[in-house]
């Protein structure tokens, strides 16, 4: 399995140190959450690894250069002109990761994602199912919220405002709703209908829209955080601080 990290974000709730510098550089008890995230990502065995840089770039491949890459291979996929998103993001960065012409399964993760739940786990679980897509989904509170029947996505609503997606979705009984948890393993066979979601047009997109608009085209399934494992999202500087506080 290959392996893309989300880096590029502008950070903006983790202000003031994002003013000059990249959120994935944000340390967590004193170490910076992007080598946080590439250091589990190997001790899953996967070696193949893509970050996507945007916002102060360059202190990016700083780090990763002035770490010898961790000893792994680590290629860098560059938005230079502009913020692509993740969907857009995994779309620009499909040269990079199809490079060897090979199609393994390719696990994603956001860079401002802390969690200690076994990625080996998750990535048995994929390649048993037979399934296009596999989201980790954690029991914790959030305004946006997937559901899931028969661990099968659905749909997806705003809780705050009631909006759904696909537009027709409608709750029923036999369905269960999780959040989001900011990793997920995706099969190469998703990047023709990303091109087509994209129209070509090299704008940028969510990848989660992505998904509810394929619901009929892809099996996307779900993977249950362990009830003895830890998820934190460290994008602000409140989520930041109960993270480590927890940590230490």
């Amino acid at each position: 399995m290959k392996a893309m990290i989300f880096a590029a974000g502008l950070g903006t709730r983790l202000r003031p140190f994002t003013l000059d510098r990249p959120k994935a550089l944000v340390p967590l008890y004193g170490v910076p959450m992007l080598e946080r995230v590439i250091r589990k990502i190997a001790g899953a065995g996967i070696t193949d690894i893509t970050v996507n840089v945007h916002h102060f770039a360059p202190l990016i491949e700083e780090f990763l250069i002035s770490n010898g890459n961790f000893g792994l291979n680590i290629s860098v996929s560059r938005e230079t002109e502009r913020l692509l998103d993740t969907g857009g993001g995994l779309l620009a960065a499909k040269p990079l990761l199809e490079k060897s012409g090979s199609k393994e399964p390719i696990l994603l993760h956001n860079a401002d994602i802390f969690t200690d739940f076994p990625l080996e786990e998750m990535m048995e679980a994929h390649n048993r199912s037979g399934a296009d897509v596999t989201l980790l989904c954690a029991k914790r509170v959030s305004s946006r919220t997937l559901y899931f029947q028969e661990n099968r996505l659905t749909g997806w609503q705003n809780l705050k405002t009631g909006e759904t997606r696909p537009e027709d979705f409608e709750v029923s009984p036999l369905m269960d709703s999780t959040p989001f948890g900011g990793v997920h393993i995706v099969n190469p066979s998703v990047f023709p209908l990303l091109e087509e979601y994209s129209g070509g047009s090299g704008e940028p997109f969510s990848i989660i829209p992505f998904y509810l608009a394929n619901l009929g085209r892809l099996d996307i399934r779900r993977f249950m955080l362990p009830d003895s494992c830890r998820w934190f999202d460290v994008g602000s500087s409140e989520k930041l601080a109960a993270a480590e506080a927890t940590f230490q």
